[in-house]
């Protein structure tokens, strides 16, 4: 599959990948508040950047509880404390919930990283007794006993 990509949407990846990276190192720098309101903010401009205006109102506007939850949480980061961050991670991952097996699903075909997915679920279905073949990508349990 060939997926093309614009100027704009690469610059929103990058954006992403700045937002993601300042944040990252806002938490191990034991939650710098600057870091994570520049990581939070490069995020942001990030997803509008690579999704569009219209399709970014459209996605906040389709669950209100995670869009509040991740508002609040992003209000309080930056202006009362850190520890508010939970609160914007619930909100996030509410609002894209969706997308999560995508993204599950698009990190299991690569080719280091899919391994490290599906390792710990292969070991754990062999502790309890399966075994897993692989026919043309799709998963079949065989038990053993």
């Amino acid at each position: 599959m060939v997926y093309e990509i614009t100027e704009q949407q690469k610059v929103g990846l990058g954006l992403i990948g700045f937002g993601i990276s300042f944040t990252f190192l806002g938490v191990s720098l034991f939650f710098d508040r600057g870091l994570l309101a520049l990581g939070n903010i490069l995020w942001l401009a990030g997803v509008v950047t690579l999704i569009g205006w219209y399709s970014t109102l459209q996605l906040f506007r389709k669950n209100y509880k995670g869009t509040a939850c991740f508002i609040l949480g992003l209000f309080f980061c930056s202006c009362v404390g850190n520890s508010w961050y939970n609160l914007e991670i619930y909100g996030c991952f509410v609002v894209f919930s969706g997308f999560w097996p995508s993204v599950s699903g698009f990190l299991c075909h690569i080719l280091v990283v899919g391994w490290v997915i599906q390792y710990p679920v292969m070991f754990l279905d062999r502790l309890r007794g399966f075994r897993i073949i692989r026919i043309q990508d799709e998963v079949c349990y065989v038990d053993l006993i």
